[in-house]
């Protein structure tokens, strides 16, 4: 019967986590397309400073 406490803690720890999960906002389909175009253009914007700066003229595709 040891297990008992393992089992106990367990659950309240998996309560706690689902609990923390519930409070944070969904992102909408709307906003998370648009979190993504952001990003691509940074990283896009971030490769093409980098290409830049070794002098290399390569479109990427």
């Amino acid at each position: 019967m040891t297990r008992g406490n393992q089992r106990e803690q367990d659950r309240q720890k998996a309560l706690k986590k689902a609990a923390a999960q519930q409070k944070k906002p969904k992102e909408s389909a709307t906003n998370l397309a648009k979190r993504k175009e952001a990003d691509a253009e940074i990283l896009r914007a971030k490769q093409k400073k980098a290409e830049d700066a070794k002098g290399g003229s390569s479109s990427g595709k």
